[in-house]
């Protein structure tokens, strides 16, 4: 694309063929890639109903948000998404350094002719608009109050933007597309996982006309994506590996569920564990450096039982009971 301005969807594609997914739905895409496009991740595993939700969006131009626990992919799920349908996208983390004026955007000195001239520079949020551009608002549930209102005029489906300091209206491109992604759905840290998060404004939560849920990958696709991850553990043994360290990641989030634990093993775990596993060429090591440390003392013996039932082998004493030695 020469003029992301002005560049329109020129081709649809077959949900079918691109996703495996049983439905009719043809998506609209382009037929080039622009700078802006993310990388195709062949080992991606896709959601079904997510990923329909997912098109929805870019099809509908619904408001989609994703919502799942840590590591299950949300923000990779939209971005592959794109990947495929060669769709401009960009990615917001709104973390709490992310200001209105960031957002928004400001006036700043520039050098025009030598000589310095105050201009506005817009922000991310008007540069989207005016553009055929995914725009993916990461960890959406910790913004900051001042930055929530300023995407709720255009959670709206024609929802134009106004820049007060310009005078100017803008209106959004007819391709450019809104999503989002979040650890809760706005209730704030119910479970005492994820602090920082925001009981969000429900007229703003209602703005959403998607919301689809994340869970994690069944054992089989986690363990085929963390050998993907760590080629060199394609063998039978190093399966084998993966697949206890995946019923470790299970069991883990079962205790999690039911209450016995405070944290648990997402999918990046599992593959940082492999990764580990290959510097230090020992799982339990391994296991210890990349996920028991970050246990609770009080929860380790539980998480060293789960080690013991997947692997057939005890931690040492003095990893699980180390807050005991001091």
């Amino acid at each position: 694309m020469t003029d992301l301005k002005n560049a329109r969807p020129d081709t649809l594609m077959s949900a079918r063929e691109l996703f495996g997914i049983d439905s009719e739905l043809q998506v609209p895409a382009f037929s080039q890639r622009d700078e802006y496009v993310p990388e195709v991740d062949d080992a991606y595993r896709f959601n079904p109903d997510v990923t329909l939700a997912i098109l929805a969006g870019f099809t509908r131009n619904r408001r989609v948000m994703v919502q799942g626990l840590h590591g299950t992919g949300k923000s990779t799920h939209i971005e592959q998404v794109a990947a495929r349908l060669n769709w401009p996208c960009l990615r917001v983390n709104l973390d709490g350094h992310i200001s209105r004026l960031d957002l928004v955007g400001k006036d700043a000195i520039v050098m025009r002719d030598g000589v310095q001239v105050t201009e506005f520079q817009e922000g991310i949020v008007p540069w989207s608009l005016q553009r055929p551009v995914a725009l993916i608002f990461d960890e959406y549930d910790a913004g900051r109050p001042d930055v929530m209102f300023v995407i709720q005029r255009i959670l709206e489906r024609e929802g134009h933007f106004t820049l007060l300091d310009q005078n100017r209206v803008i209106h959004p491109h007819p391709d450019f597309r809104l999503f989002a992604t979040a650890n809760t759905v706005g209730l704030g840290n119910l479970t005492g996982l994820y602090q920082g998060t925001q009981v969000l404004n429900h007229a703003q939560i209602d703005r959403w006309n998607i919301v689809a849920k994340l869970d994690y990958l069944p054992r089989d696709e986690e363990a085929a994506i963390v050998l993907s991850r760590v080629p060199a553990k394609d063998n039978e043994k190093g399966r084998q590996l993966i697949a206890s360290m995946v019923a470790v990641a299970n069991l883990t989030r079962q205790g999690f569920a039911a209450g016995d634990l405070s944290t648990l093993m997402s999918p990046r775990t599992v593959i940082t564990w492999a990764e580990n596993c290959e510097i230090f060429r020992n799982p339990a090591l391994a296991f210890r450096l990349s996920f028991l440390n970050k246990c609770d003392a009080a929860e380790r013996p539980i998480v060293a039982e789960y080690y013991q039932r997947c692997f057939g082998e005890e931690l040492e004493d003095s990893w699980v009971h180390e807050a005991d030695l001091s």
